[in-house]
């Protein structure tokens, strides 16, 4: 019956029925026309998603790391500097990767539980007067410690440099979830991925592509083929693909997006929000603390959570599995033993939420925490009761 409960851990998140029937698809012929009127509504709906209007949305059969390695391998060449902070286990496995394609890393360190430096970035940049640096990169939701960082800030920071680079973001455990403006913001290329903020299975990249990344192509010299932007999009052109495309993706896809229309995305958003205070008030009463610094720092999608000194947090996510069916997503990096954390995005509802700091009270419990059973689940309630979602007011 364990398989009847929902996952608390930052992706893959839960598939709702709807999206599980939408992509529990016999095999159908890609090259016929039939494909095409699927797929090109697909591309078409996904740029509101990104909020671009002037951009080009490209998806591969791939994780979001996929779309990392398209986003470098399109626009840069071997040798070409980038500028990249490490605040986390995803910004600097992005680092691991750009070094690994022969790329020139210049990384600013910066604390977990900190976001993207926006006036560090604007230093460097002021200072590369030959502007050798050709890309930023971000994590907008750096999932292993639950902090947002403020993609428009960074943003600002180049201009004030007056700073030509590109602006790559990596936006996987956030878009879907949370507010992402890609054309407001200056994004040149986002990358996401099917298995978070759309709810459904791992196994498709997805990325948003401004124009002056596409015509970064026109110079860029890193080998790909696999991940190559051109074919992709000259099959996409025409409704195809350059080879066979996760095809039961593409339907899900279709349906997650009618979904999120449906709900509406400022309303999205507002129930991201909403789970995610739910959960924060629970952490604040258990008497714990959040790995992220400040507010303005929350994540929406995930919070990671510092156990007690003297406490493993891999015991604790362990005995929520092993005692009660329950997955809590383990700490990662820095984090390793001495956080664990809850995802609170894609298809949870508060009643959802509820389950689940109530799972994990009993698991604390259970491991003598020095907290009071109950506590937390009562401070999400008196929330949750006082902020209801616009969906259920409207039904009422």
């Amino acid at each position: 019956m364990s398989d009847q409960n929902p996952v608390f851990i930052p992706g893959p998140t839960n598939i709702p029925d709807r999206l599980r029937a939408a992509m529990h698809v016999q095999t159908r012929d890609h090259r016929a026309p039939d494909f095409v009127e699927t797929f090109a509504p697909v591309l078409e709906d996904t740029k509101k998603v990104f909020g671009t209007t002037e951009g080009s949305v490209i998806t591969f059969p791939a994780s979001g790391t996929g779309g990392w390695e398209a986003a470098i391998c399109n626009t840069l060449s071997p040798g070409d500097k980038v500028l990249v902070a490490r605040y986390g286990m995803f910004s600097h496995r992005w680092i691991d990767l750009c070094q690994r394609h022969q790329l020139d890393v210049q990384i600013i360190e910066c604390p977990w539980g900190s976001g993207a430096p926006a006036d560090k970035f604007e230093a460097v940049l002021s200072a590369d007067k030959d502007h050798t640096i050709k890309a930023v990169l971000v994590t907008h939701n750096e999932t292993a410690t639950g902090v947002k960082s403020d993609i428009a800030a960074v943003r600002a920071a180049m201009n004030a440099a007056s700073h030509p680079a590109m602006m790559f973001v990596d936006c996987v455990s956030s878009l879907a979830s949370m507010d992402f403006r890609m054309d407001e913001w200056g994004v040149d290329i986002a990358v996401s991925g099917s298995q978070k903020g759309f709810m459904l299975a791992t196994g498709m990249a997805i990325l948003g592509v401004s124009p002056k990344a596409l015509a970064a192509m026109e110079t860029a010299k890193l080998s790909r083929t696999f991940f190559d932007f051109r074919d992709m999009m000259g099959a996409n052109a025409s409704g195809g693909f350059p080879y066979t495309p996760p095809l039961q993706l593409i339907y899900g896809m279709r349906e997650s997006l009618k979904m999120l229309f449906e709900e509406g995305l400022e309303n999205v958003y507002a129930r991201h929000f909403r789970l995610a205070e739910g959960v924060r008030k629970a952490v604040g009463a258990w008497g714990l603390n959040l790995v992220a610094e400040s507010p303005e720092l929350y994540s929406d999608t995930v919070s990671a959570i510092y156990v007690p000194k003297g406490f493993d947090s891999n015991a604790l996510t362990d005995q929520a599995f092993n005692a009660y069916g329950v997955s809590f997503g383990i700490g990662l990096g820095e984090m390793n033993g001495k956080a664990f954390r809850i995802g609170h995005l894609g298809s949870l509802t508060d009643v959802m939420v509820l389950s689940g700091l109530a799972t994990i009270e009993m698991a604390m419990a259970d491991l003598d925490y020095p907290i009071e059973l109950g506590s937390g689940v009562a401070a999400a309630q008196d929330y949750f009761r006082t902020h209801r979602s616009a969906m259920i007011k409207s039904a009422a």
